[in-house]
């Protein structure tokens, strides 16, 4: 009994062991060969020890200043289809988990299957209508695209939220004079916070590694990091590898570290919704 206790809880480690290699190899492999100097980098065997160099780093900041421009850009639209996602979605949310008619519930399903759709046959129709209307190459139709694109999930995930909460609390906080958004705002929002957190990690780590939408509504101004990265592997000069790694560093280490600190919020909200309370 205890043979097969020790064999089954060695498969388990064994097995998170292996998903573990598999995630972090190309991470590690990429931060890595940043530091690398350019001739050592595809080495075979793989050199692990070695002098780190910052001059992939220096040549990114002279050659390739579009780029820090790019990370400007991916900011500025990731917090804005974020904050469109989270208000969208818990208003949605609201209404979906305190509503009970057919209509809403085949929309709902509606929702889920618009969101299996493969987004560029979405994207193609789109661009003469954003064109025409002088909103191409901007950040905003960025983020309302991006935020589109997460609402319908959003929407579900915070409908399984907002149900966990009594509605007793609503009609308590009705009877004292309040109206739907106070009672949205004051009453749902803070009891939902776990969701909403969940909500805008899935947005954040959507809106700041697309490259579809990016690549066909964009071109100079809002041009994003991942855009600029895929110009640097069709350079005409050839794709400095080196320069290549240090750029996908820099693009991965923000959205890392805001996935990193919200973990435990996105694990607590992700497990709370889906229990019933």
């Amino acid at each position: 009994m205890r043979l097969e206790r020790f064999l089954v809880n060695a498969g388990k480690t064994l097995a998170v062991v292996m998903i573990l290699l598999w995630s972090l190899f190309p991470i590690i492999f990429i931060i890595s060969s940043s530091f690398k100097p350019g001739r050592e980098i595809f080495a075979v065997p793989p050199q692990w020890l070695f002098a780190p160099t910052f001059d992939h780093y220096v040549t990114l900041w002279q050659r390739w200043s579009i780029f820090f421009q790019g990370l400007f850009n991916s900011t500025i639209v990731t917090i804005g289809a974020a904050s469109i996602a989270v208000i969208a979605s818990t208003c949605a949310g609201y209404v979906y988990s305190r509503t009970s008619s057919r209509f809403l519930n085949a929309s709902l399903v509606f929702l889920i299957a618009v969101r299996l759709i493969p987004p560029i046959v979405v994207t193609l129709p789109l661009f003469p209508i954003v064109n025409n209307l002088g909103l191409a190459d901007t950040h905003f139709v960025l983020s309302v695209l991006y935020a589109t694109f997460f609402v319908s999930l959003g929407t579900v995930l915070m409908r399984t939220f907002i149900d966990q909460i009594p509605r007793e609390l609503d009609e308590a906080a009705s009877m004292d004079g309040a109206t739907m958004p106070v009672i949205l705002w004051k009453v749902i929002t803070p009891l939902a916070a776990p969701g909403i957190l969940a909500v805008a990690v899935f947005v954040v780590v959507f809106a700041w590694n697309e490259f579809l939408f990016a690549f066909i509504f964009t071109s100079t101004r809002a041009k994003t990091a991942p855009l600029v990265i895929s110009e640097m592997i069709g350079s005409i000069e050839g794709v400095d590898w080196g320069v290549l790694f240090a750029a996908s560093t820099v693009q991965l280490l923000p959205v890392l570290l805001f996935v990193m600190a919200m973990n435990r919020y996105l694990v607590a909200g992700l497990t709370s919704g889906a229990t019933k309370g």
